[in-house]
């Protein structure tokens, strides 16, 4: 276990002064508990040799002065400790989500949104748990039940031996069953987070789950699940449930064992009533440790179970990473150039030998086949992704030189699967522009082709599009991404099928409104419309992840290759539509 909980160390040095103080006030209160039973003892023996009103009064004094104290230090023992707990969690809540966004994408391709989340919550809350009530109670039973015996064993080690009687079987039991709670919890927490995927991806999905009919099947799923995990939680509530009676039945035992032989002490003079009633005070003052201990070792083994697995993503790396002393980037004039790239994935090869080079200010058009490396290649020059041999050079420069969010500032990236945040339409434009001003989104819309749309609507630019933009339509939402993309004014503009959910004459309208904004700046578009990459410089075809043809759109009809087929399929197609 301490190794697992090795990494929470900074979080606990960097709150050391407060948990000294918590500390402090804990011992302080386990001081005051275990000097109640000396005080009733000395109480006991005194009165019982000479009755007097001022030596009850004295004595109740004493009593009330020490429980007032204890109820002190453990208000502060509580404040202190557990206000520490919700410190850490707060950091480290900070710190996976810093780590999340920190992490390439193919970590998040690899990983279920669903699990993440889970870990996120229900796991981080396990540790604050663990930290807080855990430790505490887990310092404060073990002080007491050090104390409590100690002034026993002084008193009468005899005694006080029968009443420590149950301690080794005690602790083997803690072992037995923590091992079993904390392989239960790892089992339920790893369901928990199947759960939270399922319903992450039917919400995400409930426009298609609704249009297959499927709400049935994927209620009938989330039931099997459900039972599963109600299952798993049975188990372990029933050998939660086990390890607390057996506790009691041994501290039960004790107390009879303590109370006959004590008994026969005080009978034959060998002991005070005081020390037998202190005697059984101490007994008393030991059940509550004795039975919590299996409450604290529950969220123990819960929080470590959590913990392994909050650190399992804060122990992984990126895959894009920051170079050691990254070249500057001045200006950027947008000149790309691919030399012999190969981009694998698991499934084979996505590109394979590419070799490119795009020069500062061109507009140059990728088309092919689907699946045929077009996103892969455009994703390298962000660098979300790295290439598996070759390189990618911007200005000359490698991009693994470069600092990766430098380079993303400066450019305008509009991915082929558009997404939008549940916030409003100008801030989702203005997304990752803390400089926007209303003039400089409502141009930007204007440019995009959105501004008629936007001005349709009740609230304008304050309109909440929903969660991922649902209340938009898929053209509305593609416009909203390329105004978000301009916004940025960027030297690099990539379009990845960004206009393929609007019309053709809203697809002309667009155009010709960026036509003016292009100049000077890198382009790449992505598109399998003719229409749309006909005006470019230079129009790249790419075929199973190669470079097959290249050159300008009247160059390529002549060749008779993909892109030449492909404009004489579209343009039989806008025949038939204009008959």
């Amino acid at each position: 276990m301490l190794k697992t909980l090795r990494p929470l160390l900074p979080y606990l040095i960097r709150y050391r002064r407060g948990l000294a103080l918590g500390m402090s006030a804990l011992v302080a209160k386990d001081l005051a508990a275990a000097a109640l039973p000396l005080i009733i003892r000395a109480a006991i023996d005194t009165l019982s040799r000479h009755l007097g009103l001022a030596a009850v009064l004295q004595f109740a004094a004493y009593l009330a002065g020490m429980a007032l104290l204890k109820g002190v230090f453990q208000y502060w023992m509580r404040v202190v400790l557990i206000g520490i707990s919700r410190d850490i969690e707060y950091d480290l809540r900070n710190d996976l989500f810093r780590h999340l966004v920190w992490l390439s994408p193919d970590f998040h391709q690899r990983n279920r949104t669903g699990d993440i989340m889970a870990r996120a919550t229900n796991d981080l809350n396990s540790v604050r748990m663990m930290l807080g009530p855990g430790v505490m109670y887990w310092t404060e039973t073990s002080l007491t039940f050090v104390l409590a015996v100690g002034i026993m064993l002084a008193f009468d080690w005899r005694l006080a031996l029968l009443a420590i009687l149950p301690a080794p079987l005690v602790s083997l039991a803690v072992i037995l069953f923590g091992r079993r709670i904390h392989a239960l919890f790892e089992k339920i927490q790893s369901m928990f987070s199947d759960i939270s995927s399922r319903v992450q991806e039917n919400l995400s999905g409930v426009r298609m789950v609704r249009a297959y009919a499927q709400e049935q099947a994927e209620m009938r799923r989330f039931q099997e699940l459900n039972q599963k995990y109600i299952a798993e939680n049975i188990r372990l509530a029933r050998t939660s449930g086990l390890f607390q009676p057996l506790l009691e039945a041994l501290i039960g035992f004790t107390f009879l064992t303590v109370l006959w032989a004590g008994g026969r002490r005080v009978l034959d003079g060998q002991l005070s009533l005081g020390s037998f009633v202190m005697f059984n005070t101490y007994m008393g003052t030991l059940i509550w440790p004795m039975i919590a201990m299996g409450w604290v070792v529950n969220l123990m083994q819960r929080g470590t179970a959590s913990f392994g697995r909050i650190h399992q993503i804060l122990d992984q790396q990126p895959s894009i990473v920051e170079p050691a002393s990254p070249v500057a980037l001045d200006g950027l004039r947008g000149e790309i150039e691919l030399r012999d790239v190969t981009v694998s994935y698991p499934s084979g090869a996505a590109l394979q030998g590419v070799d490119l080079k795009i020069e500062a200010g061109s507009t140059v058009a990728i088309v092919g086949h689907t699946g045929c490396g077009k996103s892969t290649l455009v994703s390298l020059i962000p660098r979300l992704m790295d290439p598996s041999a070759g390189s990618v050079l911007v200005d000359g420069v490698d991009l693994r030189r470069l600092s990766p969010r430098d380079l993303r500032l400066r450019i305008g990236f509009v991915p082929q699967e558009t997404f939008l945040f549940s916030a409003t339409i100008a801030e989702n434009i203005a997304f990752g522009v803390e400089t926007a001003t209303p003039d400089g989104i409502r141009r930007a819309a204007e440019l995009a082709g959105l501004a008629a749309d936007i001005e349709s609507f009740p609230a304008g630019y304050e309109t909440m599009v929903g969660e991922r933009g649902i209340t938009l339509s898929g053209g509305q939402k593609q416009r909203t991404a390329i105004a978000r993309a301009l916004l940025r004014d960027p030297a690099i503009l990539i379009l990845d099928d960004a206009l393929s959910s609007v019309d053709t004459l809203t697809e002309e309208r667009i155009l010709t409104g960026l036509s003016a904004i292009w100049r000077g700046r890198t382009v790449i578009l992505i598109s399998h419309r003719v229409s749309t990459v006909r005006q470019a410089h230079r129009i790249v075809v790419l075929e199973k992840g190669r470079v097959v043809e290249q050159g300008s759109h009247a160059g390529l009809i002549g060749t008779g290759g993909y892109y030449a087929d492909l404009y004489q399929k579209q343009l039989l197609e806008e025949e038939l539509e204009a008959i």
